[in-house]
């Protein structure tokens, strides 16, 4: 996409999650996402009513009448998005690409937590971690990290999300929100996912295509090349032994990623591209809310 295309492909992104936000993902983002603690706000005097646990003895002691200490609940937090931008997201059948999906739950992310005041960053990452842009406030800074996800150049074609989960965890010094947004189709990550969810709030979004569950019964060889080790495949799709074959890996993984996320204590939001994607993030958002 040149320059012109992205600037219109922001915009419209802007404008679909945007609406959202405003009408109903921004309470269910304030809901579940509380801040880290209380923080001191003032001592005032004591008035008739208030918990006589909050009073400043020293000052009271100070100017021989009853003072209180306020606090406020400290609500800002750190969102950070980190986006498989591997060979594989590029790649769609139906509806879109999964790269696409990917900038629309980006975009979805950043303005929840735009509306609640709260900093959002960005790290792309194929093989190794590539584009990063560091947290921030802001409406100019959150159509920023739409912008630079299309226009990304990935330079790898590869998966390696404990690379990503790892510089995640060295960047960001307190506890903050992992989004993770990928199709987990890559090498063990289960050390690094547990690394994370540790020290902060992991929420995997996994991103598959239909036509990824199982390949189509047709009369034709298949030839193609692999989106990420580059290799050239070839399928007989006649034959269901074949079939069968490609549709039992495909589960296998599915069913490790999936392991991986009960063995860290998290719940994945489970995207499909040729479905409504925002859906599923806020099904999943008002269940974790009911949890609570």
């Amino acid at each position: 996409m040149n320059t012109a295309e992205i600037l219109k492909k922001v915009r419209q992104i802007e404008i679909r999650t945007g609406k959202l936000v405003s009408e109903t993902f921004a309470g269910d983002y304030l809901s579940v996402f509380k801040g880290r603690g209380m923080e001191f706000a003032e001592v005032r005097e004591y008035t008739p009513g208030d918990d006589v646990r909050s009073i400043d003895w020293n000052v009271t002691a100070r100017f021989s009448k009853p003072f209180v200490k306020r606090f406020m609940e400290e609500r800002e937090l750190t969102l950070m998005v980190l986006c498989d931008l591997s060979g594989s997201q590029f790649f769609g059948s139906r509806g879109r690409f999964k790269n696409e999906a990917a900038a629309d739950l980006a975009a979805l992310f950043a303005f929840a937590a735009l509306k609640n005041n709260d900093k959002t960053g960005l790290m792309t990452f194929t093989a190794e971690p590539e584009l990063y842009i560091p947290p921030r406030k802001g409406r100019t800074h959150a159509l920023r990290i739409i912008r630079e996800m299309l226009a990304h150049v990935p330079k790898g074609r590869g998966t390696d999300i404990t690379a990503a989960l790892d510089a995640a965890n060295k960047i960001l010094k307190h506890r903050s929100i992992l989004i993770l947004i990928s199709d987990f189709d890559g090498p063990d990550y289960e050390k690094a996912a547990r690394r994370a969810a540790l020290r902060h709030d992991l929420i995997p979004v996994m991103v598959n295509d239909e036509l990824e569950k199982e390949l189509p019964a047709l009369p034709a060889v298949l030839t193609a090349r692999g989106l990420e080790d580059g290799a050239l495949y070839t399928a007989d799709l006649s034959d269901p032994g074949v079939r069968r074959a490609y549709a039992e890996e495909r589960r296998r993984r599915i069913e490790r990623a999936e392991q991986v996320f009960r063995l860290c204590g998290v719940e994945p939001i489970r995207i499909s591209t040729a479905g409504e994607i925002f859906d599923p993030v806020v099904k999943f958002f008002r269940r974790r809310e009911k949890k609570k």
